[in-house]
């Protein structure tokens, strides 16, 4: 779990942090920033642009979405053999950022990545609408595709091989980003915006050392 105590430094700031920045836990304002974007945000509240690297050490971005923040970590599903689990599979490192236009504000995470257990991810996949849960089963993610008939051709194959309950394929999961650094942003006027940094104490306790940046 996640400490509430957090370094020296980040004590010697808590009065600065108040209002939308109030308070010692970055990942518990992270998801109070989520919640109110839940009501303003016109699609995808959710989103995160997420960052892989490949064998030769070259980023690779791309849209996902978050599912669940956790007490210390945060949460996203995909199939494991495209190239972001492929990616994340040789180097279990990821960062991503979450930016809402509707309330100017942004989240940044750093942090190393593993799998989520079997059974949570079973829970989440049988959550899924059923026309999501066939179509995690009939696309081979990052490959060539011939065409999109081919790929409905294939839904439709699935559909009648795995009915209307599936089980979660064994190549489709999730991955749990336990972040080491977080940065909070939010806009300010004439570009002197406010951001802190919360990096991880490598201590017993694992708290959060917080630090204001200049814009």
């Amino acid at each position: 779990m996640c400490s509430k105590v957090i370094g020296r430094k980040g004590v010697g700031m808590a009065a600065e942090r108040s209002g939308i920045f109030e308070g010692n836990d970055p990942i518990a304002i992270a998801q109070r920033w989520l919640s109110e974007a839940e009501k303003t945000e016109p699609e995808d509240p959710n989103a995160i642009a997420l960052a892989t690297v490949d064998a030769d050490g070259l980023p690779n971005v791309r849209m996902v979405l978050l599912k669940e923040i956790e007490a210390d970590a945060f949460v996203f599903y995909t199939n494991f053999e495209g190239k972001k689990g492929q990616e994340l599979a040789a180097h279990p490192r990821a960062a991503f950022v979450m930016h809402w236009k509707s309330l100017r504000r942004q989240v940044r995470v750093r942090g190393p990545v593993e799998r989520v257990e079997d059974a949570q991810a079973d829970a989440y996949y049988a959550s899924r609408s059923l026309q999501s849960r066939l179509g995690a089963w009939a696309s081979d993610q990052s490959r060539p595709l011939e065409s999109r008939a081919s790929l409905m051709a294939k839904v439709a194959k699935v559909t009648a091989t795995k009915g209307t309950s599936p089980a979660r394929p064994p190549f489709w999961g999730g991955f749990r980003i336990r972040p080491v650094e977080i940065e909070l942003w939010a806009d300010g006027p004439f570009r002197l915006h406010d951001r802190f940094r919360f990096v991880r104490g490598t201590d017993s306790q694992g708290g959060w050392t917080a630090a204001r940046l200049n814009p």
